[in-house]
């Protein structure tokens, strides 16, 4: 399997030959390596097209379980069969108080358009599975904008429904043994610059009003647009995914955690045209009004690349707040900023308690960025009044290597940004770096240990200050949820 990612890479990334690509290669098959570790392994009862059985790991075990072809399924890349996964899901929902059921989809390529989840439910891609994308514009529903939105984030108005898509779930679990979800979004993206989408475009995987729900062990390739879209949900783990997307494809982000309470990022690879990891809340007016944070998120072991977005974005979506979160073992390569703070005003809304530990970052633009003018509104009602909060970010235990600016730091004048801390961090600039590595207004904050040294407005407190910067040790609830080796049945 390791082999496969690589070979994948090889067709998205854009490196630059100057760079140490030894180091690079050393530092991509180490990610790989890190992102296998999950219950990746599937015990397979006897050498067969079609199991019977085999053991995997998930929050949730199920009672009954049938495969795609039950239903007629047919994986030949050419025959649709949105039908027949929604058809089957259907049938097994049947069993959703009486112990639950999973999906097992068998090796062969499922072309499809958008279905729908049940509760109690596990879907299960072998690794020679591929879920195929249909690109016929009929086969994905539109639904309603996200009322924290107010309107497609493409376009005014309504948004085609996921590829995998679930509401007012509980207990849903989407993981294989590294099966493929391709999205096929070259057409969509052309769309996207051509200016002719008439609603916005879908993403991979969105589930929305759920609880309990598990998204690992799967490979998630070119997607029109997001590529998992966890929002105003609760007990989430997304947990060895890898993601794979052209640097240059429009909105790709990795994971989007939005408007959710107790969510666990772990073990995830993820190449990217936009945000690696995008926490958000909400947009202006309909975010405030929503009101619905995204609090206590923990990120660790993710490995990104992205030209021209972030590792770590916060924002620029906001407005229903965003607090506690906690991200630790990082790896960020040839990739735009570290973490990123975007914002504006009349976006409202709060980024608090902000904790990253233990990063490394190699071929940067930024180390840090964080920007109270970002723009890009709804509509024009947004309240010019509304100011965002932003305080208590704290940063530490980092290395970064071959960056062209350490950090820009744009607080707002009337809403400045407050209790920054960067402490025991490490920017070794580019040959061609900006002859002033910081640049700060409208922050406040202390520092200690920090080379190149920081911007007057971050205070240094000395060397014997390096641990200044706090990290919360005591686990989340989401810390305490562990899996369980499961065993599918052939039983109906």
């Amino acid at each position: 399997m390791l082999t496969y990612q690589y070979l994948n890479l090889t067709s998205v990334l854009q490196i630059n030959k100057t760079q140490d690509l030894v180091m690079d290669v050393l530092l991509l098959l180490l990610a790989l390596m890190v992102a296998a570790l999950p219950c990746l392994s599937v015990v397979e009862s006897r050498k067969s097209p079609v199991l019977n059985s085999f053991q995997y790991c998930a929050v949730s075990c199920r009672a009954f379980g049938a495969s795609i072809t039950d239903f007629g399924g047919v994986g030949d890349g050419t025959t649709l069969n949105t039908n027949v996964f929604q058809t089957a899901i259907d049938h097994l929902s049947q069993y959703s108080s009486n112990g639950g059921s999973q999906l097992y989809v068998p090796p062969g390529k499922w072309l499809t358009g958008s279905f729908n989840l049940t509760s109690h439910f596990t879907l299960f891609l072998h690794k020679d599975a591929v879920i195929l994308a249909s690109q016929d514009e009929n086969d994905w529903p539109v639904i309603d904008p996200l009322p924290s939105y107010g309107r497609g984030r493409d376009t005014q108005g309504g948004r085609f429904s996921s590829l995998i898509f679930g509401t007012n779930l509980t207990d849903v679990v989407i993981t294989g043994d590294n099966g493929t979800l391709d999205g096929q979004g070259d057409l969509w993206w052309q769309k996207f610059h051509n200016g002719e989408l008439k609603y916005t475009r879908p993403y991979l995987i969105e589930i929305m009003y759920s609880t309990n729900v598990q998204i690992s062990n799967l490979v998630l390739l070119n997607s029109p647009s997001w590529n998992v879209h966890p929002v105003y949900s609760s007990n989430v783990i997304v947990q060895g995914i890898t993601i794979l997307a052209p640097v240059h494809s429009p909105n790709t982000d990795g994971i989007n955690p939005d408007s959710c309470t107790n969510t666990r990022i772990e073990d995830c690879y993820i190449v990217s045209g936009d945000d690696c990891v995008a926490v958000k809340s909400g947009w202006d007016e309909y975010g405030i009004a929503y009101g619905m944070p995204t609090k206590q998120l923990v990120i660790r072991r993710l490995t990104c690349i992205s030209p021209t977005s972030a590792v770590i974005a916060l924002g620029s979506e906001m407005s229903g707040g965003i607090q506690d979160v906690r991200a630790e073992d990082i790896v960020a390569i040839n990739t735009e900023s570290g973490v990123r703070i975007k914002t504006a005003v009349g976006r409202g809304g709060y980024v608090k308690d902000i904790y990253v530990r233990r990063m490394t970052m190699k071929t940067m633009k930024w180390a840090f960025w964080m920007t109270g003018n970002y723009g890009s509104h709804a509509d024009n009602n947004f309240d010019p009044n509304a100011l965002p909060v932003i305080q208590n970010i704290n940063y530490r235990d980092m290395v970064a290597e071959n960056v062209t600016i350490a950090a820009t730091l744009e607080g707002l004048s009337n809403a400045p940004f407050t209790g920054i801390c960067i402490s025991n961090v490490t920017i070794e600039l580019a040959k061609k770096a900006k002859k002033v590595p910081w640049t700060c207004t409208d922050v406040a904050g202390i520092s200690s240990g920090v080379t190149p040294a920081p911007c007057d407005l971050l205070q240094d407190q000395g060397p014997e200050k390096i641990g200044a910067c706090t990290f919360p040790e005591s686990p989340l609830p989401i810390d305490d949820v562990e899996v369980q080796t499961c065993t599918y049945f052939r039983k109906l």
